[in-house]
Formats: C-alpha cells, sequence, structure tokens
C-alpha cells in the first residue's frame, strides 16, 4: 500500500472515533514511520505526558506524539479492510494511553466491547 493511500485510512479513522475522544485530542501530533528504529513488531507508540499525569506546571511542551508504524501493521493484515480495522484499533489503543490509560486497562476496555 502506498503511503498516501495510508495516511488517507488513517485520516479516515481519526474522523471515526467517538466525538468525545477527538475533542479532547489537544496538541497531539499523528505520525507514520515504516518501522520502529529498535526491530520489534510495534504497531504504534505513544509518546507524551498523559492527560492524567499533568499538573498545574504542565504546558509549553512539544505536542505528544502518536506514531503508526506502517510495515509492521501491513504485515498483520490481508487486504485493506482489515488495514482499516487494524489503524482504527491502533489509534484508539495510543489514543487511550494519551488518557492515561496503561496496557492492562486497555486490554480489560477492549476484551469488554
Amino acid at each position: 500500500m502506498t503511503k498516501e493511500a495510508f495516511e488517507k485510512i488513517v485520516k479516515e479513522s481519526l474522523k471515526q472515533l467517538p466525538k468525545i475522544l477527538r475533542d479532547k485530542l489537544i496538541n497531539v501530533e499523528i505520525v507514520i514511520e515504516d518501522e520502529p528504529i529498535a526491530q520489534s513488531s510495534l504497531l504504534g507508540l505513544y509518546q507524551g505526558v498523559p492527560l492524567k499525569k499533568r499538573g498545574v506546571w504542565y504546558g509549553n511542551v512539544l505536542p505528544d506524539k502518536i506514531t503508526l508504524f506502517k510495515a509492521n501493521i501491513e504485515r498483520y493484515v490481508r487486504n485493506e479492510d482489515e488495514v482499516k480495522k487494524l489503524i482504527y484499533d491502533v489509534l484508539l489503543h495510543e489514543i487511550g494511553h494519551y488518557f492515561g490509560f496503561d496496557e492492562e486497562e486497555l486490554k480489560e476496555m477492549s476484551d469488554s466491547r
């Protein structure tokens, strides 16, 4: 899949997120990289200070960053519909980290869907 087609799916996935989440994403960049620097099976990565951990002195900082790893995502799917679903799921997972949920909490939420 071309990078442009992948980016288009990411933009569409962001629009499909629940409005309550979209409206609370402030100062967050979504970045697409081919693969993580260290060879791993990471599909996405959140870098920043989760909302739950921000205090009164938080400010004047670079945007939080969510990176999606295109090549790794493509390794897990067979067609464009699966790409769309996985991108959405990875975005939702990494946005969960932005809101301050840890891996266990995210897994519990995912299992309850």
